[in-house]
């Protein structure tokens, strides 16, 4: 079972120092899809990869290579504030 959910588009980027404009346009690198901020704020996520992109210095990492795989080890201290 997947412990986080998925927020709706009228959360995007709304504590953060991300600019929503840029979240609406953003896409998984992998796949082209959807992604969205993470519960913690410090990621975006995409489901149908189960990636985590990291986000530092409020700038998404969006590089396939250094994504962290969304799995049941560590789900929760990925998305845990």
């Amino acid at each position: 079972m997947i412990a986080y959910k998925k927020r709706n588009e009228n959360d995007k980027g709304a504590d953060m120092g991300i600019n929503k404009e840029l979240l609406d346009i953003l896409a998984c690198p992998k796949c082209k899809g959807e992604i969205y901020l993470n519960d913690a704020e410090d990621g975006l996520i995409c489901d149908h990869c189960k990636l985590l992109y990291e986000i530092r210095d409020d700038i998404p990492i969006m590089l396939i290579d250094e994504a962290k795989p969304l799995d049941s080890s560590n789900l929760s201290s990925i998305l845990s504030p």
